[in-house]
């Protein structure tokens, strides 16, 4: 056989060579593999076909028996070949555990519009080049050799096929299991932007299940009922809202289990046993998952009790057989909570916070906190807008229509010129996403604050917050940084508005509450409206009068009176014996204004002397910018003239 020969297949060939000497003979033609290097593989790919001329049956040895093969032949070029055509099936262990060389380049060889598409999707998603290499030569080639179909074939049952093989696989270190996980997933969202995949990839977070944590409650019985009670529930509550019933009830079979270990069932529950419940849950450690040394705080005690009050209460009222005979825990059982007043930020600190904000260099952050602070949104509410949130009214300016919440609310807040320079600013950066369902209802939404294909968490917000409160310079008691959470923002943009003179109405709707009781916390914060009806309270329980000094009332002379800073009245026998801060008397001049009023010539002088003071009153008030004053002097003015003309004409 001559070398010009052994470059094409031959008759006495496996009819596998054939299309792997075309294929050699491609990569000479793409600049990829020099002709020594084409006639050192055909050799080695002969020389391993003679010794395993059926594929399929090579694939069904042990693996260890493989890896020596190809360890003593280096036929792995040929392998790639046959696997990635389609030509024989191969098992993922043999992947995971060989060095796969070049398997990712020469699946992008045989594939390249798959591959075209998939990196100018990670080029739309923002990947470094090293991550779109570890995705696209890392984890695809695996996924269309174990498969063998195309990257446009794929399915989710594929990927999750794939993801339960490799975490059964016996060959993988957990450090590369992890690394592949992050690469599948990685591969999940290529495929879901590229539309050839329906469901976005998640963050699975893996925890025991309300059966394992209910493992601590001692009584089989209890714990049934435990379990059943919190799939029942589970219909109708949200999951976070189930996992925080499961906690207060594990706690309460916890503690049955370690002081009343004889209590098989709840129908042998009675008061004894809730009132030391009661107690001991009042000052119970951290337990569980944030188990530490510390004592639970009073919202958590109060949201036990009243966990498993409701517990008890509704299988009673739903009439289970395992319930307890009468009553239990009360209303006045549970613990009343501390009304906090909402924690502002004061003025000068708002300013400093927020021109630290402005200058934040992630774009999210700095989006976020902009609107925390001038929509008046929860963290909750801020992650779950919706592209088409921002809506034109016109006159009306531009409002932000604020998603289903925490209260089941939906509500409509207008935006600065801040926020809406903010928001524009992220719809830049953000760049086209693919809608995803709605973890809630399922329905296909275009999150606002999406990035790279996912949605964005609230970690970058409180990272942000902490470095702009940290540039701004903000100090506690301690003179440490000053601890601010993004809720205080919320708490900051209600103060402000209350402050200016809204009323508590249109706060309550701008806030999304359901009930004026938690709006009316924000009316006693600095609330002008209060400090007037303090000062007019006040005002009128000062003493009305004349301050007494030996026996006789303290009278200011008539320049001391004239240049006072105060609302002054002059009578036509004397001056207004008020002490100096006393407000002005509501009967101020009551006489001369009566149409009963006859003056007598014998007081002309007087009412003379009092025209011309009243005259200085009316131009100090005028000087002085009191309006109300002014117009009340002139119309004394003029009625004492009138009364002076008719002395005159007496």
């Amino acid at each position: 056989m001559t070398a010009a020969v052994a470059r094409l297949a031959t008759e006495v060939d496996h009819p596998l060579i054939d299309g792997y000497a075309l294929y050699c003979h491609d990569l000479i033609d793409a600049g990829v593999m020099t002709d020594r290097a084409r006639r050192a593989r055909l050799r080695l790919a002969r020389a391993f076909l003679d010794r395993h001329p059926d594929l399929d049956l090579w694939m069904t040895l042990p693996l260890p028996s493989r890896l020596t093969d190809l360890d003593r032949v280096k036929a792995w070029p040929l392998l790639t070949f046959a696997i990635l055509t389609g030509r024989v099936t191969v098992d993922l262990d043999l992947l995971l555990v060989k060095d796969l060389g070049g398997f990712g380049h020469a699946a992008e060889r045989l594939n390249p519009d798959d591959f075209k598409t998939g990196r100018e999707i990670a080029v739309r998603l923002g990947w470094s080049p090293r991550w779109t290499l570890d995705v696209m030569h890392e984890c695809l080639p695996l996924l269309l050799a174990v498969t063998g179909g195309s990257m446009r074939t794929l399915t989710g049952e594929d990927l999750d096929r794939f993801e339960a093989d490799l975490q059964a696989s016996a060959v993988v270190s957990v450090s590369s299991r992890r690394a592949y996980q992050a690469r599948l997933f990685g591969l999940r969202q290529l495929l879901f932007e590229a539309r050839m995949i329906d469901t976005p990839p998640t963050r699975r977070r893996t925890g025991a299940s309300f059966a394992d944590r209910l493992t601590v409650v001692a009584a089989p019985e209890i714990a049934r009922v435990m379990l059943r009670y919190l799939e029942a529930r589970s219909a109708v509550l949200r999951p976070a809202t189930i996992s925080s019933l499961c906690d207060s009830l594990t706690v309460f079979g916890e503690h049955l289990a370690q002081q009343h270990l004889e209590v098989r069932s709840l129908r042998q529950l009675d008061r004894s046993h809730i009132e030391e419940f009661l107690a001991a849950n009042a000052v119970r450690r951290w337990r569980g998952r944030v188990a530490r040394d510390q004592q639970v705080s009073p919202s958590v005690v109060h949201a036990t009790v009243l966990d498993v009050r409701n517990f008890l209460d509704d299988i009673t009222a739903w009439g289970w057989a395992e319930r307890p005979a009468r009553q239990l825990i009360f209303a006045a059982d549970v613990p009343r909570l501390p009304r906090p007043l909402p924690r502002a930020l004061t003025p000068s600190d708002d300013a400093k916070l927020m021109a630290a904000v402005a200058e934040l260099d992630d774009p999210f952050a700095r989006c976020g906190l902009t609107l925390l602070r001038g929509a008046g949104l929860r963290l909750g509410e801020l992650l779950d807008l919706e592209l088409g949130s921002v809506i034109d009214y016109g006159p009306a300016g531009s409002w932000l229509k604020v998603p289903l919440g925490k209260l089941g609310t939906e509500r409509s807040v207008p935006l600065d010129p801040d926020s809406l320079a903010a928001l524009d600013s992220w719809a830049g950066h953000r760049g086209q996403q693919r809608a995803r369902p709605h973890p809630r209802t399922g329905r296909l939404t275009d999150f606002m604050f999406s990035e790279r294909g996912q949605r964005l968490g609230p970690w970058r917000i409180r990272s942000g917050l902490d470095q702009a409160v940290a540039t701004a310079a903000l100090t506690g008691a301690d003179n440490g940084p000053l601890r601010v959470v993004p809720h205080q923002l919320r708490h900051t943009y209600a103060t402000t508005l209350v402050n200016a003179g809204m009323s508590l109405q249109a706060l309550m709707a701008l806030l999304g509450h359901v009930t004026a009781e938690m709006t009316l916390r924000y009316a006693t914060l600095a609330s002008p409206t209060l400090r007037a009806a303090y000062d007019e309270a006040i005002g009128k329980a000062r003493p009305r009068l004349p301050i007494i000094v030996n026996d006789r009332p303290v009278l200011p002379s008539k320049v001391d009176w004239l240049r006072g800073e105060m609302l002054k009245t002059r009578v036509a026998h004397g001056y207004c014996s008020r002490h100096l801060a006393a407000d002005a008397c509501p009967y101020a001049n009551i006489c001369e204004h009566c149409d009963n009023y006859v003056p007598a010539p014998e007081f002309a002088t007087a009412l003379q002397d009092q025209l011309a003071d009243v005259q200085t009153l009316r131009d100090d008030a005028e000087q002085r910018g009191w309006a109300s004053e002014m117009n009340r002097h002139q119309h004394l003015i003029e009625r004492l003239q009138t009364h002076l003309g008719r002395i005159d004409c007496n």
